[in-house]
């Protein structure tokens, strides 16, 4: 385990634990002192985080941590030097949707002609001329199921691609994107699920036009270029394919800027 010292508004490391223990039993550091190590949401003292270790009595005042040499060096999850995230605009995410589209569109049609669709079709257009409420009524009653079929597929798209070692779609892959959590890490196949609910609202007629639009128009103006399903999921849409990773991603479970040790 790294630990990161806070001393006098300034951080020094990281350190190994073993070195930290070393300098609290010899008085190079003091329990009061503030430490921070990877998964902790804020700094604690460092006698809290090591109670078993204490100062011998009669030790000399403390010294500054030996420096490290200079290089990046992680902080809250995220590189000094490294270049802030990029997060995927709209526009990108337009275009990978639309590629996702037409490639769900293809089996989808299989699936929907299997099921009779063509058949309910053409009894629409030969009943609609008599009893056109009839008809309508009896051609979303046939359909129905073949919907929930096709609304099924899509949802099982997404989720299985975007929880997979790539983390995206093949319309995202293609545009040069990638879906993560708020750590930059791959989707857990329950994070995933999650962030695609919001698909099945294609099975409400009315709303499967325009509900999907409202959900994805935030991702123009919000800073993080989010959705409502990512902000509501915990995710982001950043720009690179999963294997190149050309940026680490700043974690939100931590504290930001600087701090007053």
């Amino acid at each position: 385990m790294q630990v990161w010292i806070g001393r006098n508004g300034e951080r020094f490391g990281p350190y190994p634990e073993d070195e930290i223990r070393q300098w609290l039993r010899d008085g190079t550091c003091r329990p009061e002192e503030l430490g921070w190590y990877e998964g902790m949401t804020d700094w604690r003292p460092l006698g809290e985080l090591f109670p078993d270790e204490r100062p011998a009595p009669g030790t000399p005042p403390p010294m500054p941590p030996p420096p490290v040499e200079p290089r990046a060096q992680p902080f809250m999850g995220i590189t000094e030097d490294a270049a802030a995230p990029e997060y995927a605009g709209f526009w990108l995410r337009f275009g990978a949707w639309i590629i996702d589209y037409i490639l769900i569109t293809i089996p989808a049609t299989f699936v929907a002609l299997a099921m009779g669709f063509q058949h309910a079709l053409t009894t629409l257009f030969s009943q609609v001329e008599t009893n056109q409420s009839a008809a309508l009524a009896a051609y979303f009653e046939e359909v129905r199921p073949i919907s929930y079929i096709v609304l099924l597929l899509g949802f099982a798209y997404y989720v299985l691609f975007e929880s997979s070692k790539w983390q995206a779609t093949p319309g995202k892959l293609a545009c040069g994107i990638r879906v993560t959590d708020t750590s930059g890490q791959r989707l857990t196949m329950v994070r995933a699920v999650s962030r695609n609910l919001i698909r099945l609202a294609n099975a409400v007629p009315f709303l499967s036009v325009f509900l999907p639009l409202v959900f994805y128009v935030t991702a123009a103006f919000s800073e993080r270029k989010q959705g409502i399903h990512d902000m509501l999921a915990g995710t982001y849409v950043l720009t690179g394919r999963a294997d190149s990773r050309p940026v680490q991603t700043p974690r939100d479970n931590g504290p930001r800027g600087s701090f007053d040790a």
